[in-house]
């Protein structure tokens, strides 16, 4: 791929100049500012004839914390079961009156495989109600909301919670396969002599662990390698990318001290203190942030510890209601959901473009344009990763060559894109972040005076999503 985008790094402004003055013009911009200047719309709203309106009645998550600290001892349910009884806390919404429960997660522990189901009953839902877990990688509980949107709009549900979960400070560690095949055989050998046959079989390397790994599966390439090839395709420099994160991680804590972030809700970890803001948020310097040597291409790359998302253990929750159930039960909703998409691209050298392939196609679909996006909160899985997005959709060459579109979408104005932090400070439980993205577009929305908000994200296997917030009138 880096052959064939030299047209595009040519054309494309490649020097940290770029990025430095979009990043103090974006620092400058505070929200109550942006909300002064920003006048009420009137702009259409997105409803369709013979659809159900599908709402945001509130969305919350736990703080989402660097794994190995204060949720280290708990499990996946643990986590997702503190989401949902926040929401619940948080809306009063009678427990029986919850349809349906989607959770999204990643890397599964096994004895909860179904962790929606396991959360749900922890968390005192009716043992009479659903749930089902599903997975797509870091856009996880964006499948988990669709989903929910989908069986309101076909009047199979009126109100469904959707949400996400991870837990990096405890991931599974397999057995070798010639380990877990002598076992499961040892399992069936009747007589000693049988056993006694097979465990002789035993080598040392049997006890070699299988560790886990942030790596395609396809491709035996991590995440990190990805996006520090494609930070060169698209020339990338490591300065552009640090001042970036520094950007992220300043705009988090000015957000988190702003108490902007109204989504989180504390939890009260078992032996523990309760736990009441996320823990990542940790603006350094450029001059520190140069120190960190590469952490995936070495010595040469750009991707550092620095300018990445860390592992984070995490959960969110939304609660989904038709628009008539909602205004029965007497909720103001905080947004409508409107129209989704998902696309799939090359996992190898278009790994974490989702973002750039989605946003025109969901644009098109609900018949708007990018000059119509008020806010944009886009999954910040590196710097690299999102300064690619950002100069792929401003490019006609790459629209052209790789899209099959006739001109580019356009970049997002950085004023407008993630302006309270993003995944690179905030955190990034990989099935989480989806819920966490929405229903921080509804937020910003009422607070900016915007209308239409634009959720997009990548997502391992050469994946991504797209979605279009409108805000619920006032």
């Amino acid at each position: 791929m880096t052959s064939m985008l030299s047209h595009t790094i040519r054309s494309l402004p490649a020097s940290s100049a770029w990025t430095a003055r979009l990043f103090a013009r974006s620092l400058s911009c505070s929200p109550q500012v942006q909300a002064a200047a920003a006048q009420p719309k009137t702009k259409k709203t997105l409803a369709k004839s013979g659809v159900k309106n599908v709402v945001v009645v509130e969305g919350v998550r736990i703080p989402f914390l660097q794994s190995g600290t204060s949720y280290a001892d708990l499990m996946p349910h643990d986590l997702a079961r503190a989401a949902l009884q926040g929401l619940l806390t948080r809306t009063s919404v009678p427990r029986d009156v919850v349809d349906y429960i989607v959770y999204g997660t990643v890397i599964q522990e096994v004895k909860t495989s179904n962790v929606a189901r396991e959360a749900a009953l922890g968390a005192g839902f009716s043992d009479k109600t659903p749930a089902h877990t599903v997975t797509m990688a870091c856009i996880s509980s964006n499948q988990a909301m669709t989903t929910g949107v989908g069986m309101i709009a076909a009047g199979q549900c009126d109100v469904v919670v959707a949400g996400g979960v991870e837990l990096m400070s405890d991931v599974p560690i397999r057995h070798s396969r010639k380990m877990r095949k002598t076992m499961l055989t040892l399992n069936r050998a009747k007589t000693l002599g049988q056993k006694l046959a097979l465990v002789a079989k035993i080598r040392p390397d049997y006890f070699a662990p299988e560790l886990p790994a942030v790596a395609e599966f396809s491709t035996s390439e991590t995440m990190g390698h990805s996006a520090d090839r494609l930070a060169a395709a698209f020339g990338i420099s490591r300065l552009e990318q640090d001042e970036y994160a520094l950007r992220s991680h300043s705009l988090a804590k000015k957000a988190q001290e702003g108490g902007l972030l109204l989504d989180v809700v504390p939890f009260k970890v078992p032996g523990k203190d309760t736990v009441t803001k996320d823990n990542g948020i940790r603006p350094s310097s450029l001059e520190q942030m140069g120190k960190l040597k590469p952490a995936f291409v070495k010595p040469y790359g750009t991707v550092t510890a620095a300018n990445s998302s860390f592992l984070t253990d995490g959960a969110s929750a939304i609660l989904l209601m038709s628009e008539e159930k909602a205004l029965e039960m007497g909720y103001k909703p905080k947004a409508y959901l409107r129209d989704f998409v998902y696309v799939s691209q090359d996992p190898k050298d278009q790994l974490l473009l989702g973002p750039t392939y989605a946003t025109p196609k969901v644009l098109e679909k609900a018949g708007l344009t990018m000059a119509d996006i008020d806010v944009f909160e886009f999954h910040e899985a590196f710097a690299g990763q999102i300064l690619a997005n950002l100069k792929a959709m401003d490019s006609d060459w790459f629209a052209q060559n790789y899209m099959g579109r006739k001109s580019k979408v356009g970049a997002p104005p950085l004023e407008k894109f993630n302006t309270w932090g993003g995944s690179l400070s905030l955190g990034h439980p990989f099935g989480a972040t989806g819920c966490r993205l929405v229903i921080t577009a509804a937020h910003r929305l009422r607070k900016e005076g915007g209308q239409y908000g634009l959720v997009a994200a990548c997502a391992a296997g050469g994946q991504g999503h797209a979605m279009i917030v409108e805000l619920y009138p006032q």
